[in-house]
């Protein structure tokens, strides 16, 4: 939220502004109430200063409640339920590792979190999330009440110049969560300390982490940030580099006559630089700006006018003393024509040095210390990946943890696929981030190299820096096949340096030309890579080589984002696969039976019901129902299951009794169904092994159960 709440009041049916508290109750008007000790009171709420500087309107703060986020750090004590244990299974070092947090919740994985912060964020740092985030959330129950909090984001406008470059639809996937949706990184922090207190657990609060400790926990989390201490205790390299951008960051309401003042996008200035607009909540807008700070810059050049003296005491501009008046003033100068002022008290305000960062490896050797988040990677706003990256981080993680844990996987085996998924991505991440960023800044910086741990091992680098190759030469056959020919080549940097230079020493029509055309190249081949539905893992013990053969069981690959097709649970509702897709300690195993009628179909998932009996199959020998959550998809109508065979009834009826199974009916029109979003065939079926992070682990034919076992038995015990 970008301000304090309102008091509104409800007595008409909507809300409408209401004076005074509305949420504390005088009891003094209730007989038999007054003087009753185990009656609600109301807690203590506080006001806190979102910004640490401000503007000539005001000072904004918002409304927060230290009982129900500070944890150990609430003036009014702990809960009486808080009973903390000295042997925990995971302690969680940093904030970032809340998500880390709620998937163990769900699993029954005894955690402890730590945080030097005192509270949860007033304000500030991430501020949207992608439709990955929201379907990673939505199977721990979290999703709506992120997707309800801000403006949805479905257009970006890009203009260069004071002219328009580009406005159109854009942040377009087939996830159900259309759009990147706004909201900010405090109020993420909120719903999940809530969510944690539901589990009986709070944040232990303004706690360091100074050297090591004896702790009693089999795993420790590293979510402690871009300065973790975990990640420099264990001697992790933080490979990369720290570019010469900064961002002057305003939160604000502002008043401009730019024509898409409330829209996605950015600004550019051939001259000055770029903005990046991101429309907020409640009129507000956050408002990137890129600074000069150099001795020769506008922003020297500002205060040479202002002040004769500033160029005789050096010149040299201290990034902790520029102003908002200042960066408002440069914004100003890219927006030109247009103009830009303030209309209300700053929520907040920051000025960042962006650096590009991966740590060489997410975890210890032993595979007992992880890190998550920004301990792990940094890298740009572009493409808003820093809170979406670390869901996926404390996701991926927090599953493998979770067996580990209970007893239930080959550590050696599961654990460090981690590090293997999840740096992959994060490099991708520093490419496709960083070549954007380039081209709205106007910097010919080549971004860092980062894939190549070989050479990052044999180099003399601790991290500080690498050696910045030119993305020109990368293996673009290597690059596409990892992220299945949807990651970035080298033509990207090339057609970046390329408008570059154009808009130096071109015409202009040349350089618009050239600027559509990396637009069209980038936004075509990233799309879907900037809303967290594109990020494929490559082969592990948990994610199988593709298969060659000439008929695969299912047309989805290994190791992609699970599809989620609409599908009609019974006749009364629809939804979508996902929603039979909950937990967070489950593996699915998802059987497309068309219409349960074929032969062959129906003898291969009766194969597939009898291994459901079998002491020795994956089924029984792993955990059965605890472990798996069995879903048969039909081509079938609810009422057609009354009219199946005595062969298909019995098959449901084993699946329902057997694997407690969910049965579904895949009704829409055969371009849209689920089985062709699957490519399933109605002539032999498929089966899908959807991992607790909701990637694809392997496919099989109904009658493959050896197959499933097989797969299995890499990493469980």
């Amino acid at each position: 939220m970008a301000f304090a709440i309102p008091p509104s009041t409800w007595e008409n049916g909507f809300k409408q502004p209401a004076k005074g508290r509305p949420w504390v109750f005088d009891y003094t008007q209730e007989d038999g109430v007054e003087n009753d000790p185990d009656a609600y009171i109301t807690p203590p709420s506080k006001e806190v200063v979102t910004s640490d500087a401000h503007n000539d309107i005001g000072v904004n703060v918002i409304r927060t409640w230290p009982s129900i986020y500070d944890g150990t750090n609430s003036p009014h004590g702990v809960p009486a339920w808080w009973e903390p244990s000295d042997k925990v299974d995971v302690l969680i070092s940093g904030g970032n590792g809340l998500a880390v947090a709620a998937s163990l919740a769900r699993q029954g994985v005894s955690f402890r979190i730590v945080d030097k912060s005192d509270a949860p964020l007033a304000a500030g740092r991430a501020d949207g999330v992608q439709p990955r985030f929201l379907e990673t959330i939505a199977s721990w129950g979290l999703a709506l009440e992120v997707q309800e909090e801000g403006p949805l984001i479905e257009r970006t406008a890009v203009y260069k110049d004071g002219e328009k470059l580009f406005f159109n639809r854009s942040h377009q996937s087939d996830s159900r969560y259309h759009g990147l949706h706004v909201i900010t990184q405090g109020q993420i922090e909120r719903i999940y300390i809530r969510d944690l207190a539901r589990h009986k657990a709070i944040v232990e609060r303004s706690s360091t982490l100074s050297d090591y400790t004896s702790v009693q926990a089999k795993f420790l989390v590293g979510s402690d940030g871009a300065a973790s201490v975990v990640r420099k205790r264990l001697n992790i390299p933080f490979d990369g580099v720290s570019t010469d951008i900064y961002w002057g960051i305003m939160d604000c309401v502002y008043i401009s006559d730019y024509p898409h003042a409330w829209v996605f996008g950015s600004v550019i200035s051939s001259k000055h630089g770029g903005c990046v607009i991101i429309p907020r909540e409640d009129g507000y807008i956050r408002l990137y700006t890129q600074l000069d700070v150099s001795q020769t810059g506008s922003l020297a050049a500002s205060r040479q006018e202002r002040d004769p003296t500033f160029r005789e005491s050096g010149g040299r501009i201290d990034v902790h003393s520029i102003t908002p008046e200042e960066v408002l003033e440069q914004a100003n100068r890219i927006f030109s024509p247009y103009k830009l002022k303030f209309g209300a008290p700053l929520s907040w305000f920051a000025i960042w040095k962006i650096s590009e960062r991966v740590a060489r490896s997410y975890s210890s050797p032993d595979h007992r210390v992880h890190l998550v988040g920004d301990a792990a990677h940094v890298h740009s706003v572009m493409g808003a990946f820093g809170l979406n990256a670390s869901i996926l981080d404390a996701a991926n993680l927090a599953w493998k943890l979770g067996l580990a844990a209970r007893g239930k996987a080959k550590t050696d085996a599961l654990l460090p696929t981690y590090n293997g998924e999840r740096r992959q991505h994060a490099v991708r991440i520093i490419e496709v981030s960083g070549t954007y960023l380039r081209f709205i800044c106007g910097s010919d910086l080549n971004v860092p190299d980062l894939r190549n741990i070989e050479a990052l091992n044999n180099s003399a680098s601790n991290g500080t820096n690498v050696t910045l190759t030119n993305k020109d030469a990368i293996n673009e056959d290597e690059v596409n096949k990892i992220s299945n020919g949807a990651g970035v080549n080298s033509d990207f940097y090339k057609d970046t340096k390329l408008a570059i230079r154009l808009s130096t020493d071109k015409p202009k029509e040349a350089q618009k030309e050239a600027d559509l055309d990396f637009l069209g190249n980038f936004f075509k081949t990233n799309g879907q890579f900037l809303l967290g539905v594109d990020c494929p893992y490559g082969p592990s013990v948990i994610r199988p080589e593709i298969e060659d053969a000439a008929i695969r069981p299912l047309s989805v690959k290994p190791g992609v984002r699970a599809p989620n097709p609409r599908i009609c649970f019974g006749t009364g509702e629809t939804g979508y696969l996902y929603d039979k897709l909950k937990g967070a300690a489950q593996f699915h195993i998802v059987i497309f039976g068309s219409s349960l009628r074929g032969r062959k179909i129906l003898n291969q998932i009766r194969v597939f019901v009898d291994a459901l009996k079998d002491p020795e199959s994956f089924y029984r020998r792993f955990g059965g129902v605890d472990m798996f959550n069995v879903v048969l998809v039909t081509k079938l109508l609810p009422f057609e299951l009354e009219t199946l065979s005595p062969l298909a009834t019995e098959v449901v009826n084993t699946l329902r009794g057997e694997a407690e199974a969910h049965v579904l009916f895949d009704d829409r029109a055969p371009d849209e169904d689920a089985h062709t979003t699957w490519g399933a065939s109605h002539g032999s079926g498929g089966v899908a092994v959807i991992r607790p992070d909701l990637w694809v682990g392997v496919t099989a034919f109904p009658d493959e159960t050896n197959k499933i076992l097989e797969y299995f038995s890499g990493f469980l015990v």
